[in-house]
């Protein structure tokens, strides 16, 4: 899973709108990653086509997103990857 792609599903723990999407993922991620639209909006796709995100509103103007369960647990699994490794990189003594 890509840093962009953990992070939209993060910010997705409560539906979002593309813009709005945007602002949430520099909240949750304490303004390290940034995110513009051409990355958001691939991102998003890809996510929908994945059964990991699903559009619960289109009013024509936007979008609204939200995670699945599948969203859910792919976001689980990542997390416990991640803390994998950090706990191997400690083991090392970094």
């Amino acid at each position: 899973m890509t840093e962009a792609m953990y992070y939209i599903l993060l910010a997705l723990l409560e539906p979002n709108h593309g813009y709005q999407l945007m602002q949430a993922v520099g909240t949750v991620s304490h303004g390290r990653v940034k995110m513009g639209p051409g990355t958001l909006y691939g991102v998003l796709t890809r996510m929908v086509k994945d059964g990991l995100i699903v559009v619960v509103n289109n009013d024509g103007r936007r979008k609204t997103y939200a995670i699945t369960d599948a969203g859910k647990e792919a976001l689980k699994q990542e997390f416990a990857r991640l803390e994998a490794m950090i706990r191997d990189s400690i083991e090392m003594g970094l």
